[in-house]
């Protein structure tokens, strides 16, 4: 009996240090784990903006649809595009406030109701439009090699009935202030797109 309790003793705090030693291990790995989620936060999200102030608009001849912009694949999301000749990355850190042909397609609303043209909405929405503005998004990048953003929009004005009226290519080319980061970017893409869709919307209200 006293062999079965001294080794039970004995066994007892062996298997108690080994449990001891399991779980400060387990609360290492933990606290490491939750310190990692503490420090993990989400990249800066940066908006586009509706030129203002560039003048009154004509009225044009009708309710006007503007449809999203058709993109190939690596610019139908939110990361900050750069190119460098073929090559293609992202600014580290950085991401647009919605997938860009739609972020695209309410700014160029805004820009016309800037304008005071108030006859405009978004395409399959319930305004009765006589016109439809199709577009599609050719460029919206960081130029690595010029250290420019380049944007360039193809724009179509068509019927309903889908006869093609007029189309344009619409392009700017803004430098990039200093270094190439989430903030110098996208303010020079802002400012590249507002040119853009200021030359858009005059030429669609012509």
């Amino acid at each position: 009996m006293g062999f079965s309790l001294l080794n039970g003793s004995s066994a007892g705090r062996g298997t108690g240090r080994a449990h001891r030693r399991r779980g400060a291990a387990v609360l290492a790995v933990a606290l490491t784990l939750g310190i990692g989620g503490c420090g993990t936060s989400a990249p800066p999200t940066f908006d586009l903006n509706a030129p203002r102030d560039f003048g009154r608009l004509g009225a044009g001849r009708g309710p006007l649809a503007v449809g999203e912009p058709a993109a190939v694949q690596v610019l139908n999301g939110d990361r900050v595009i750069v190119k460098d000749g073929s090559a293609i990355s992202f600014v580290g850190g950085a991401q647009w406030a919605d997938r860009l042909p739609a972020l695209i397609q309410t700014r160029l609303i805004e820009t016309f109701e800037n304008g005071s043209r108030l006859s405009v909405g978004r395409a399959n929405s319930s305004l009765n439009a006589q016109y439809l503005l199709s577009s599609e998004l050719r460029a919206f990048q960081i130029e690595a090699a010029r250290g420019t953003a380049l944007v360039e929009i193809t724009a179509r004005l068509l019927t309903t009935s889908g006869q093609v009226l007029a189309a344009r290519v619409f392009k700017a080319e803004v430098p990039v202030a200093g270094a190439i980061n989430g903030a110098s970017a996208t303010r020079a893409l802002n400012d590249a797109l507002q040119q853009v869709l200021v030359e858009i919307v005059r030429w669609a209200s012509s």
